[in-house]
């Protein structure tokens, strides 16, 4: 490796373009990656840490890009982090519970083999609340997630430990998942870009049977620090797979890249500074109001709107209710005999689920069918919808706000973030967009909301207001 050659906060592309033309190994970046890895072992980024023996994955990676008769594919020699929601076949496969703190995944799923097949050599597993089922990440088997702007505060979750190696440059990747706004959450507390596609865009292998629901409301996506880079995972991710579960979507593989430049002139968008009048921050609301006009003077017509498919109480436990019921069934048979073991915001939730009926989760789908109907209309007069990502900034591990600017939040888990889920039950796809800063330090985002399947119009939104407010300057101390 050239001497001077700074490895962190590197992209995609830069990494590419180092790799090809050998101004630096896979193998040197690797060693990188697991000397850096041990350095920030205190933000709590993995619950199972890259293993040295992915050095032997970076030899291989090497030996390819020297010989030149295989194709270099665009992850080849670069490690990948993946959050431990997905198996990867010989790991750890925890979902952060403790139950299965010893349980070796037998494969991968269809987004490992996926960013295998692209080169990507993975690089260990990273931190996740239990099952995945908090927006923030503690859990019983590791330490939390710290946000690297501050580490008294929380880095969000459920995607916590993809978020922190992405935001400390440890990665130009990490793999996320997003059933409430857990790509979402951490990407907005820490200040860097994560996408929430559209249902079923990124498709999941069935399990033995083709077993769909038509509210299934989680999906994989990329926590990246540039919009570039998440159009490159989201061309490697996205598309059909004979062995995917019913429902995900049959569109044509594309390259997200290719439209990222075209210009927004006469983009119309909605601004809601609220969804079904839900307590806010004026702290938000003041860093994300000036940043609306770098839309406007990009071209684009920028309207304020009441976006109210509902009272957001109301769709609060149309979502919350639906979720607890999704890791009870998923649960189930395990639920009494480890209940003890569990966290205390993961059995309270198992508990819940068994409380719902038949007849409110007939309510629910009923819901879910209204708020889809809504969000496709607003979709008919309006290109986009912009709103805060989140309600606060981030707050410190271990706590919630009990109140935003003195009103009282009602449900104090999730308070904080009632700008997210209401699109993991309508499926469309939303980015959380780095704007500004907290008179404390820390970052705000705003979420860009699109209509289905607008993943390539999104892309290039975020990326024309990424050229104009280049926040990927603006680095944590670490």
């Amino acid at each position: 490796m050239k001497k001077n050659i700074n490895l962190e906060f590197k992209s995609i592309n830069e990494l590419r373009k180092l790799l090809d033309s050998r101004e630096i190994s896979s193998f040197e970046l690797t060693e990188n990656f697991l000397r850096r890895s041990d350095e920030l072992e205190s933000y709590g980024i993995f619950i199972t840490p890259p293993s040295e023996s992915i050095l032997n994955e970076a030899l291989v990676a090497d030996d390819l890009i020297r010989r030149k008769k295989e194709k270099i594919h665009q992850l080849t020699g670069i490690p990948i982090p993946i959050k431990d929601m997905d198996p990867v076949k010989g790991l750890p496969y925890t979902h952060g519970s403790l139950p299965y703190k010893h349980f070796i995944a037998n494969d991968d799923s269809l987004l490992v083999s996926r960013i295998k097949k692209s080169g990507g050599i993975i690089a260990g597993k990273t931190n996740t609340p239990e099952n995945g089922y908090a927006g923030t990440t503690e859990n019983l088997i590791s330490s939390p997630a710290r946000n690297p702007w501050d580490l008294k505060k929380t880095a969000g979750g459920s995607s916590g430990g993809s978020a922190v190696a992405v935001a400390t440059g440890l990665c130009p990747f990490a793999s996320g998942g997003d059933g409430g706004g857990s790509i979402r959450i951490p990407a907005g507390f820490t200040g860097i870009y994560g996408l929430k596609p559209t249902q079923g865009r990124v498709p999941k292998y069935h399990s033995g049977r083709k077993s769909y629901n038509i509210s299934n409301i989680s999906t994989s996506g990329p926590l990246t620090r540039n919009v570039t880079d998440a159009a490159i995972i989201l061309s490697i991710i996205a598309g059909n797979d004979p062995n995917a579960e019913y429902g995900a979507c049959s569109l044509i593989d594309q390259d997200y890249t290719n439209t990222l430049s075209k210009s927004i002139r006469d983009v119309k968008i909605g601004w809601s500074p609220t969804i079904g009048n839900n307590p806010v921050s004026s702290q938000i609301i003041r860093v994300i109001v000036p940043a609306l006009k770098i839309f406007e003077d990009l071209g684009a017509i920028v309207e304020e709107v009441e976006f109210t498919p509902d009272d957001f109480d109301q769709i609060f436990h149309t979502w919350f209710d639906y979720f607890c019921l999704k890791g009870l069934n998923g649960y189930k048979s395990d639920y009494s005999k480890n209940k003890l073991s569990l966290t205390d915001y993961f059995s309270d939730y198992l508990d819940h689920a068994t409380t719902v009926s038949g007849e409110r989760l007939w309510d629910i789908h009923n819901n879910i069918g209204w708020y889809r109907n809504y969000t496709n209309n607003f979709f008919s007069n309006y290109d986009l919808l912009i709103t805060p990502v989140l309600a606060v900034p981030a707050f410190e591990i271990n706590t919630r706000p009990k109140t935003i600017d003195g009103k009282t939040v009602a449900h104090p888990l999730w308070g904080f973030t009632p700008y997210t889920y209401p699109f993991n039950l309508t499926g469309n796809p939303a980015a959380s967009v780095p704007v500004g800063f907290s008179s404390q330090g820390l970052p705000i985002g705003l979420q860009i909301v699109g209509d289905m399947f607008s993943e390539e119009f999104l892309l290039n939104v975020s990326f024309k207001f990424e050229e104009a407010n280049p926040w990927v300057e603006r680095k944590p101390e670490i």
